[in-house]
């Protein structure tokens, strides 16, 4: 179950929608334009966003950039339009929603593609998660220049080469999850830990894990990790 609130002008499209998600077991709350939207969104963050494009104060796409320049595009938004053409929904896509519904809207279509965006809200939350653990789970090389022996009787560990990897937790991944998505995870991972300890830079990180740097912006893109706010998060 999880929250959804949809946005969208047509009191037809509203209740449609609302009864379709009900049914699925999800709570529904909606919004006729992007003034209640917003209200909606300053009160608590959805699970995923149902957007309509054309609305008579505030477009979605207006909307959509308002929420991505405020921090607040923080859940999963999926467009939708009867109108819009393949520009808009490619900017809609680049600033941040992750899937672009035709109306009248299939059902099935309608059911996959909130399917797809509770997933991925769902892995971003698990990524938000590990991160600062994968962080906190790197122990640095003891200092071998000291011949300071522990107080206690413990014996001490074997000295660890300068240029041995870190000691990630394993545990931090979900390895029941079918090996793409676990895949997907933990490549999510990994790039946020490398733009996070460069600052963010593209080139350092393209260095260190041996991919050019267009090869590294498609990739980063394909994940759904920002690069700017990657490094943000963790400055």
């Amino acid at each position: 179950m999880a929250n959804i609130l949809v946005v969208d002008d047509e009191m037809g499209i509203r209740e449609l929608l609302s009864e379709i998600l009900s049914d699925e077991g999800h709570v529904v709350q909606t919004a006729e334009n992007a003034q209640q939207a917003r209200k909606a969104r300053a009160a608590g963050t959805p699970d995923l966003v149902l957007l309509d494009i054309w609305m008579p104060d505030t477009d979605g796409v207006t909307l959509l950039k308002e929420w991505q320049r405020d921090g607040y595009l923080t859940m999963p938004v999926i467009m939708m339009s009867g109108h819009a053409t393949i520009d808009t929904a490619v900017e809609a896509t680049r600033i941040g929603a992750i899937n672009f519904l035709e109306k009248p809207i299939a059902l099935q279509k309608l059911l996959q593609a909130v399917r797809q965006g509770l997933t991925r809200s769902q892995e971003k939350t698990k990524l938000t998660a590990a991160i600062p653990r994968v962080a906190t789970s790197i122990q640095p090389a003891p200092d071998t220049r000291s011949n300071t022996q522990p107080a206690t009787n413990t014996p001490a560990p074997p000295p660890v080469p300068n240029n041995a990897p870190p000691a990630i937790n394993t545990s931090l991944l979900a390895f029941d999850l079918p090996l793409r998505e676990a895949r997907d995870m933990f490549e999510r991972i990994y790039f946020e830990y490398h733009l996070a300890q460069e600052g963010g830079s593209m080139t350092r990180v393209a260095e260190k894990t041996g991919l050019e740097r267009t090869h590294l912006y498609r990739k980063l893109k394909q994940l759904g990790v920002e690069p700017v706010k990657a490094s943000r998060k963790h400055s």
